[in-house]
């Protein structure tokens, strides 16, 4: 393992003492080691947490290169998927049951699907007054394309009790600490949720084996909903008769106010809830903010736009800070919670500096908001609109 990061082998490897570490992985060059454009952005490195800028999501699939990653705990080191097993437990199994990913690959159907997976922190550095946590800007959010079986396949083959209302996911990552007996992160979702057609464990990213980063060698993935269900490195998932009480689902992790409160107010855990379809979003991802065209000229853009379990129905760009707004052109997803690309022909008036905004509404008429939404005390869920700068001159 150490010797596949480094990208060499170690010579008298064999004579490391137990639990050392490498001198070459000890201020390790994240961009070389998770195969990441060199303007992605390292908000952490214990555990790493790496965002995308905005132009570097461009892709109608994103790529590995520009995939944020977003970790809890440290990453699992020497798997071998030859002995690499899922279990499926809980209250509300009818057998417990643990498969091969070998027999999960052969037993059952196999689906592709581009699924948008969105931290629910994402634009969490706008806030004010700040809340703790990994400060991102706008880039924890990408759409890959991932292949693998559908859950609720796998479920059903086990056995699922009338009583069963959650599932939650157990992974080998380690704590921080490096106590075994403690989860980085262990979440779920719904019945409802675990059951659609596009939940499923993957296997494959973007055609080829998933990245150890992004959860090598098999990932929960729920589209729509925080990232932080679709669980990395996953071993064993549980039917519960209950929500889930694993780590990160309880206190205030992954949940906002039930009704809106000021900015700074504490708010007890149980008036807040669990964070589940995300909202209408959506992102300029060319030209690169601070674009400088001739007076006179056509300036095209385009991007993405997301709402959760729903479709984005209308796009709209405006030049003169929301004053007035133009329709885009947005297209149909590819398949249900694939995020949507949207472009535009846009003219400016004269020479100057302007700002584009990009605002998307979801099939119910919700559209985002221009300006930051209501405060929350962990700074979740900011959607206001994706703006960037230009100069005509």
């Amino acid at each position: 393992m150490f010797a596949s990061l480094i990208g060499a082998e170690i010579v008298f490897g064999s004579s490391m003492l137990e639990g050392y570490s490498p001198l070459a992985l000890q201020d390790p060059d994240p961009f070389k080691l998770f195969s990441k454009n060199k303007d992605m952005v390292v908000l952490n490195s214990k555990p790493w947490n790496i965002e995308a800028q905005a132009h570097l999501l461009d892709d109608k699939v994103t790529p590995n290169s520009s995939m944020f990653i977003r970790n809890n705990g440290l990453m699992p080191e020497g798997i071998d998927i030859k002995k690499w097993t899922l279990t499926i437990d809980g209250e509300s199994v009818e057998k417990s049951k643990t498969y091969t990913l070998a027999e999960l690959q052969s037993k059952f159907k196999q689906y592709t699907y581009q699924l948008t997976l969105e931290c629910g922190g994402n634009g969490r550095s706008e806030f004010n007054p700040p809340a703790k946590g990994n400060q991102w800007t706008i880039g924890a959010v990408h759409c890959a394309e991932w292949t693998g079986v559908r859950l609720r396949d796998v479920l059903e083959d086990a056995g699922i009790k009338s009583n069963a209302v959650y599932i939650g996911f157990h992974a080998v990552d380690q704590h921080l600490s490096m106590d075994p007996t403690k989860e980085p992160i262990s979440r779920g979702c719904p019945m409802p949720k675990a059951l659609q057609d596009e939940t499923i464990l993957a296997f494959k990213m973007n055609g080829e084996a998933i990245p150890l980063a992004h959860g090598y060698p098999l990932r929960l993935i729920a589209g729509g909903w925080p990232a932080s269900v679709s669980g990395k490195w996953v071993n064993r998932i549980s039917i519960r008769n209950k929500v889930h009480d694993g780590q990160k689902m309880t206190g205030d992790a992954y949940k906002v106010p039930c009704n809106p409160v000021a900015p700074g107010e504490k708010v007890k855990e149980e008036d807040m809830c669990i964070i589940e379809s995300m909202p209408v979003k959506s992102l300029i991802t060319f030209p690169k903010s601070g674009a400088i065209i001739k007076e006179g000229k056509t300036l095209a853009i385009r991007g993405h736009a997301w709402a959760g379990e729903l479709e984005v129905a209308k796009m709209e760009y405006s030049i003169d800070f929301g004053a007035t707004w133009t329709t885009c052109e947005v297209q149909k997803p590819v398949n249900r919670l694939a995020w949507q690309h949207f472009g535009a022909q846009v003219k400016f008036p004269k020479k100057g500096y302007y700002e584009i905004w990009a605002r998307a509404t979801d099939a119910r008429g919700i559209a985002q908001p221009m300006l930051l939404p209501g405060w929350n005390p962990k700074g979740y869920l900011n959607n206001a609109c994706h703006r960037i700068a230009v100069k005509v001159s």
